[in-house]
């Protein structure tokens, strides 16, 4: 492993954000793993670059490869910030979430478009003499997700497109009360990270999808049991296998640049509410990579 001088950084195409496993996809070539520090401090775990059907990608554990850090202890700016100092554009996020509608089931793949948050961290890179206010109304790149749901259609996989992700604090599980609520919200996954992702993801101007792989029925249902830690590590390792094969087949399929009708590369472009003359010298070095384009 070898840590990158920010001068001399590898470039990179597509990002990719999930668990341990996520690196060893067949067919990954000239694997290196950089490990970046960031002006929000260092990132979950170093990044695990190389070429998979001919484009350069970036795995990253969001928790570590050994799963030791929790949901809301994971430095989602770091790591967020680490893939756009490696000039990644797009960004596709695999999680493991519970159901909450009977039609969701076990094993199924969710490619949600809509977030509800009930965390509280740090979600935005802005602050310190900045502020700026981005748009969340689609929080969801539609070009990218259709890409990863084409593909799971044509592996023939079990998809549901679209969908409300609630994301709670975690570590716990819900409680049954909780879990119905969600329920009547008309919420369709639960999960511990994906929104705070998604909207770190928006201010950096990078395209986000997230491709969520059910792993139990959270505890809401009458008849399953309800989730535990073994339900879940009992459905990962057959999610695992389909995600890796989406994601493959998938990277392969997209653009080289980013479609004219995504506006995700100016989610910034007239957001930026502070007087250039008025932001500190030393927030707009820390912000470089996301405002550069926008401040000099």
């Amino acid at each position: 492993m070898k840590a990158a001088k920010n001068e001399k950084l590898p470039r990179v195409e597509i990002g990719i954000l999930g668990g341990t496993g996520f690196y060893e996809i067949e067919g990954i070539e000239s694997v290196e793993e950089v490990k970046l520090k960031t002006p929000f401090g260092e990132t979950s775990d170093a990044f695990i670059i190389g070429s998979l059907e001919g484009r350069r990608v970036a795995f990253l554990s969001r928790h570590g490869r050994s799963h030791e850090i929790l949901p809301s202890k994971i430095n989602y700016r770091a790591n967020i910030y680490g893939l756009k100092m490696l000039g990644v554009e797009r960004v596709i996020s695999v999680n493991s979430v519970g159901s909450l509608k009977e039609q969701i089931k076990q094993r199924d793949i969710v490619f949600s478009d809509q977030f509800f948050d009930r965390t509280h961290r740090d979600s935005s890179f802005f602050g310190e003499g900045i502020a700026v206010h981005v748009s969340l109304a689609h929080p969801v790149c539609a070009d990218l997700a259709g890409a990863l749901i084409n593909t799971g259609k044509e592996l023939k996989l079990r998809i549901h497109q679209g969908g409300t992700y609630i994301c709670i604090e975690g570590p716990a599980f819900s409680t049954k009360a909780e879990s119905n609520i969600y329920r009547s919200w008309d919420c369709s996954v639960i999960g511990m990270t994906s929104a705070t992702e998604a909207k770190l993801c928006r201010e950096a101007e990078l395209c986000y999808a997230t491709m969520n792989l059910v792993c139990d029925y959270d505890a809401w249902h009458e008849v399953e049991e309800p989730v535990t830690i073994e339900m879940i590590l009992e459905s990962m390792e057959q999610n695992t296998r389909n995600a890796k094969a989406i994601i493959k087949k998938a990277v392969a399929s997209l653009p080289s640049q980013r479609e004219s009708r995504c506006d995700c590369e100016q989610a910034l472009k007239n957001c930026i509410v502070t007087q250039p003359d008025s932001i500190p010298k030393e927030t707009k070095e820390k912000l470089r990579y996301i405002i550069g384009k926008y401040i000099k």
